[in-house]
């Protein structure tokens, strides 16, 4: 059995390489190499082999013989297949809450809407740290949305898709932006603006009033509107990358 502190070493590493990992500080398909970790995080070899292979079971992680561990790619078809488990589980919920929360729930509702109300983030002009913010302020949004809930399980699966998703939103949120950064900017208006879309209070607003006056129909409504917002984006970008390569390819004609 392992000691305390090994304990304490494993788990460190673990909450370290999982925030950057949602954050994606550590970028999607990224090679995970044991010794830089190591270098970067100052755990040794062990703990952060363990940590790894926590996180692989969560898919966060990829693992593939003789080439070590990478971070999970995203891809358009991962984001549907989460958008489709995401409606499987997170209406439910809501439509429960909805049906049972008393005024605890309703106060924890408002109070998760006027917090991420306050984050004023332009989306292609933010730092980490207020990307950050709005992560953590919009994920709270939503678990306050379903909290009256009775079923554990179906929470923990909805977490579980939270925090996968996360990382298609932000992956997502960098993307045009650095694209434009580095002079590709055909499209990119249209990806940012769907971005800001993706982003806005007033969808926020519109689901947060739809769940208090306990309107099912509507909630459920805005709810699919709200999951679909994310794939938007993505087609904007892929949009625009399309754009790009056909640019470069004529530019390489005779």
């Amino acid at each position: 059995m392992q000691d305390k502190d090994a304990l304490s070493k494993t788990e460190a590493a673990y909450w370290l390489l999982r925030r950057d990992i949602l954050n994606t500080r550590l970028r999607p398909g990224a090679s995970l190499r044991l010794g830089a970790l190591r270098d970067i995080y100052g755990v040794g070899w062990t703990p952060l082999r363990e940590a790894l292979s926590r996180l692989e079971a969560e898919k966060l992680v990829t693992a593939a013989s003789n080439r070590g561990f990478a971070v999970a790619p995203v891809s358009r078809a991962e984001l549907e297949d989460l958008m489709r488990a995401r409606m499987v589980i997170e209406m439910p919920l809501l439509l429960e809450s909805i049906e049972k929360g008393g005024p605890d729930w309703e106060s924890a509702v408002v109070t998760a809407h006027y917090r991420l109300s306050r984050c004023k983030i332009v989306p292609d002009d933010a730092s980490d740290e207020m990307a950050d913010e709005w992560d953590e302020k919009h994920t709270a949004f939503h678990a306050a949305l379903v909290s009256a809930a009775t079923s554990n399980w179906l929470q923990r699966f909805q977490a579980t898709i939270s925090d996968q998703l996360r990382r298609h939103h932000r992956f997502l949120g960098l993307a045009p932006t650095q694209r434009a950064a580095a002079g590709l900017t055909i499209g990119y208006e249209k990806a940012a603006a769907a971005l800001q879309d993706a982003m806005a209070i007033e969808h926020h607003t519109a689901l947060m009033e739809a769940a208090l006056d306990r309107d099912l129909d509507r909630a459920k409504a805005l709810m699919t509107e709200h999951i679909g917002y994310t794939l938007q984006v993505y087609i904007r970008s892929e949009d625009e990358e399309e754009q790009q390569g056909q640019k470069q390819l004529i530019g390489t004609r005779p």
